[in-house]
């Protein structure tokens, strides 16, 4: 049987990609190992964060499914860097671990034209067309052959997967799970280059044996959002609370007498660890002096004791972790599930992609993930929408879709991926990107849906609603920028917070400038904009997203307007084949780069390592002025 796309994993990218293909309407296949595991939360059970929760709803508003599987199973919800400017505000959510799996597995075998194998594969079968190599197909375990016109690689950590507990080391992908073998030699083979890196994860605690009493409790939000633009989802009712845990001199201690077994300082471990996710054994050798460090105990879900100690990720012997652990105030008594431990695996350099995630080097094979030498649930699952959109284009003979830095945080993960590549697993940041403001996580929809809608993974009813509310959105502003308010209004408002009084009257979007005075406040000062509010039925959620678009709307322009000289070498491209060596007025070292990275635009160039400036100034007068 030959199918349209074959994503081979389930993990997180594995979904996001084999959903949006099908969907699109090619013929897709899912291989994974285990069907119960569908998008597992191998490490944290949450989904969002800082920049990351952004990705979450760029996903969401392009028509992907981790918001709604999220929404969906979501025990607790906040909104992170309140404090902070609108731009920095990111959403998180807390899931109950099993149902995010379960409810993966149903919206997956509920898709049309997507069907489900439980194998593992061992070869991705190639062929050589004129020197230039295609895949055709996939070899699994059990010695079955799919053939395929696209293949999409989501494996995760499983690739010649290696655990380490201690001195103790077993072959696996994660916890009782087998590692996956195969892949890396036949890609070898044909050139594709391999790297090995090293995650982990903390040890899972039995709430029976929790003291609970002697922890901070940290609740969510009073009044929760959620993370789909969509009316599929609503808030969440009822949220379960986290608690706050912290170390102490005595537990670091303990921990450093571990250390001459450690894996990870014995040599015994050779991949490269997230530096932004660092281990406890990390911690301390980093932060040699402080004598304490805050924790966080997460539950996994709403019918289980099992506990997630974020922050405690180990690879120290069992009995160290043991305790260190009972040296924790609250956990005196703790039995764990299971103890942390680290895994290698491997990963292929994403350099060695476009910016559509297909391969440079085998056409029609896409690499979507950890993979590509990336970290975190929503990173992955961003990659794998975009691997599976841009593998059902190549099929139907259409053009790649490839995000601006300018467009999403999703176009700056990819670009630096294949640009920069990554020398330790990559990690989403809002400093990462260069149009926060832009990129906002309130806004997404306005961004990225028409493109969903376009790609036909909108529905025709979700983008109608869309397109009211962004209607209204639009009237909202325009009725600030026109309807003045008089002195006697306004006045005695001003005085009661403490500004000057006012000579003239002013339009409300005056007012809502001003950091002291809401568009909230507002409405309730001036009964002709309540009125206006109540009769076009415009919400709380369309009122906060004006708010912050009149606030910013300076900062905004400013970031459009240098966005905009960016497309301008966005738009010189260089050719794909262009010999850089006869070009002796470039570095060396930037020769060198632009030869392995081969960029498609003048843009592109810039964000090279390594090409300075002046190396760039030369290939505008190449290819430019």
């Amino acid at each position: 049987m030959v199918y349209d796309v074959i994503v081979v994993g389930g993990g997180h990218a594995g979904c996001e990609a084999a959903s949006a293909a099908a969907r699109m309407g090619s013929k897709t296949l899912l291989l994974t190992m285990d069907m119960t595991k569908f998008a597992s939360m191998s490490c944290n059970p949450a989904i969002g964060g800082v920049a990351k929760g952004q990705i979450v709803r760029e996903i969401d508003a392009l028509g992907g499914l981790t918001g709604i599987v999220t929404d969906l199973t979501t025990i607790q919800f906040r909104m992170l860097n309140r404090s902070k400017g609108a731009a920095m505000w990111s959403p998180r959510a807390q899931c109950d671990k099993s149902r995010f799996s379960a409810e993966w597995r149903h919206r997956l075998e509920n898709t049309k034209n997507l069907y489900i194998w439980q194998d593992s594969v061992v070869d991705i079968l190639l062929t050589d067309e004129g020197g230039k190599s295609r895949v055709k197909g996939v070899k699994t375990q059990m010695g079955v052959v799919f053939e395929a016109k696209t293949v999409i690689l989501t494996a995760g950590t499983f690739l010649s997967g290696l655990m380490h507990c201690g001195r103790q080391s077993a072959t696996g992908g994660r916890a009782g799970d087998a590692a996956s073998f195969g892949i890396t030699e036949s890609l070898q083979k044909v050139g594709i280059e391999v790297g090995r890196m090293k995650t982990g994860t903390p040890a899972r605690l039995d709430a029976r044996t929790i003291d609970f009493e002697a922890l901070e409790p940290q609740y969510g939000d009073e009044n929760p959002t959620k993370f789909s633009f969509s009316d599929e989802t609503t808030p969440i009712a009822e949220q379960q609370p986290c608690f706050l845990v912290y170390t102490s001199k005595e537990v670091h201690d303990t921990l450093r007498r571990g250390f001459e077994d450690s894996p990870l300082f014995n040599g015994t471990i050779r991949g490269i660890g997230p530096r932004y996710c660092p281990s406890i054994e990390d911690k301390l050798r980093t932060f040699a002096d402080k004598e304490q460090h805050q924790l966080f105990l997460e539950p996994e879900g709403r019918d289980t004791n099992e506990y997630y100690l974020n922050g405690f990720s180990s690879s120290l012997p069992y009995d160290i972790q043991m305790e260190a652990l009972h040296k924790i105030v609250g956990l005196e008594d703790v039995h764990i599930y299971r103890p942390g431990y680290a895994i290698e695996y491997d990963y292929f350099p994403p350099t060695q992609l476009y910016h559509s995630l297909e391969s440079k080097i085998v056409e029609n094979l896409y690499f979507a993930g950890q993979v590509n030498g990336t970290t975190g649930y929503e990173e992955a699952a961003a990659q794998g929408l975009l691997a599976g959109i841009n593998a059902h284009r190549r099929v139907v003979g259409e053009e790649a879709v490839v995000l601006g830095r300018d467009e999403a945080y999703i176009g700056v993960l990819i670009d630096d991926l294949v640009t920069k590549g990554v020398d330790e697993p990559y990690r989403m940041f809002t400093s990462r990107a260069e149009y926060r403001i832009l990129l906002r996580q309130d806004n997404a929809d306005q961004r990225l849906t028409p493109l969903g809608y376009k790609l036909g993974l909108i529905s025709e009813k979700r983008y109608e609603k869309f397109a009211e509310k962004l209607t209204l959105l639009k009237s909202l502003i325009s009725y600030t920028r026109e309807q003045s308010v008089k002195i006697s209004e306004i006045q005695n408002y001003l005085i009661s917070l403490g500004l000057a009084p006012i000579s003239q009257g002013r339009k409300i979007f005056d007012f809502a400038l001003r950091n002291e005075i809401t568009l909230f406040a507002l409405i309730e000062q001036l009964p002709k904009f309540k009125k206006f509010i109540k009769q076009n039925n415009i919400t709380s959620e369309i009122i906060e997203e004006a708010e912050i678009e009149i606030k910013y709307s300076g900062y905004i322009e400013r970031e459009k307007a240098v966005a905009e000289k960016l497309h301008r070498l966005e738009n010189i491209a260089i050719p794909a084949n262009f010999d850089y060596s006869q070009m002796q007025s470039l570095t060396i070292e930037a020769r060198q780069k632009l030869e392995k990275i081969r960029p498609a635009t003048i843009a592109q160039a810039s964000r090279i390592p390594g090409v300075s400036p002046a190396d760039i100034n030369v290939l505008l007068m190449r290819f430019g002025r």
